[in-house]
């Protein structure tokens, strides 16, 4: 039918014939490569157009205020024999259970309980998913915003001088901070920090140092709190190690098997914001744990503006402090 239609057309009318051939083919063409709006067929596509094609629906962010903060203050006379200093700046009262020579498969076997079976938010909990598979146990109490050093040694009676050759069974440290306060942990989704710290000793002489830090929720989730800084600021001369110490220091991480092969470096000279290039950066935002933003910028982002992942939840690196009420009185 279509043939003998054409033919009648050309005998008609070949201006008129060509003409609907034409529009024929425009039409058709425009069909295939979406030019109307509609959506082209997949069979056409390529394998990139096919990735990006694929709607991600946006999730509504939530801002997550972390109540810890530990920083080791002595990191290069630290030592297994020696002991090390541990700064804690907490939110709240709270309390920091140290747990030497721990097990390295009891605490990952325990992160995962707290997902399924129970809730990481004492140190009592943290006991029991481990069955005490530790060698020594320390516990201090810390003021809220006190920042007072604490100094932490491994018993001599012990008779530890170093956790053996790679693999190692059992980790130099494990640092747990929790809220004091019962009520505290139904005002903060973050309910407790484990840090893993990786101590020198007679065979690993790598300076002291946290190898991780897993953020501990309310909900059932832990989250592996990786920092990747935004490089605006290069580091000065005085603070790059030489190529050879570099080179160095990443063998020894290799061989002790402390060297992650999804771990990208922390630009630790980093301290402006890369959308305004004024305020501090402050805030890290999950779950890409990007630390971009400062604390005017943040609200304005639903997506990372690094790599536009959607931000389902953020929290501040340093707490913002209240003004004073009574200095505001008599100004």
């Amino acid at each position: 039918m279509a043939a003998e239609f054409l033919v009648t057309l050309y005998e008609y009318s070949p201006l008129f014939y060509i003409a609907v051939v034409f529009t024929c083919f425009f039409v058709t063409t425009g069909l295939v490569l979406g030019w109307f709006g509609w959506d082209v067929p997949v069979i056409l596509r390529n394998s990139e157009e096919t990735q990006f094609s694929t709607r991600a629906f946006k999730k509504q962010m939530r801002q997550v205020k972390n109540p810890f903060g530990l920083e080791i203050t002595n990191s290069s006379s630290a030592s297994l024999a020696t002991g090390l200093t541990l700064m804690a700046d907490c939110l709240e009262d709270s309390h920091l259970t140290c747990y030497w020579g721990c097990s390295v498969q009891r605490l990952y076997e325990a992160l995962q309980k707290h997902t399924h079976c129970f809730r990481i938010s004492t140190p009592r909990a943290l006991e029991e998913a481990l069955y005490s598979d530790y060698l020594h146990r320390e516990q201090y109490f810390i003021k809220k915003h006190s920042k007072e050093e604490l100094y932490c040694q491994l018993p001599s009676d012990t008779d530890i001088e170093d956790f053996g050759p790679v693999p190692r069974p059992r980790y130099p440290l494990v640092a747990l901070l929790t809220l004091a306060d019962e009520d505290d942990r139904e005002i903060y989704d973050i309910i407790s920090m484990v840090s893993v710290i990786h101590i020198p000793d007679k065979t690993y002489k790598l300076p002291c140092r946290i190898l991780y830090q897993y953020l501990i929720l309310a909900q059932g989730q832990f989250y592996d709190l990786k920092l990747f800084m935004s490089a605006n600021n290069g580091p000065t001369p005085s603070s790059n190690p030489s190529p050879a110490d570099t080179s160095a220091e990443q063998s020894l991480l290799e061989k002790a098997g402390l060297a992650g092969t999804e771990v990208e470096p922390v630009e630790e000279s980093s301290r402006d914001c890369v959308v305004c290039q004024n305020g501090a950066v402050n805030w890290v935002l999950l779950p890409c744990r990007h630390a971009c933003l400062c604390d005017s910028c943040v609200c304005y982002f639903k997506q990372c503006p690094m790599c536009r992942q959607f931000v389902q939840e953020s929290f501040a690196l340093c707490s913002q402090k209240e003004p004073d009420k009574d200095v505001l009185e008599t100004s």
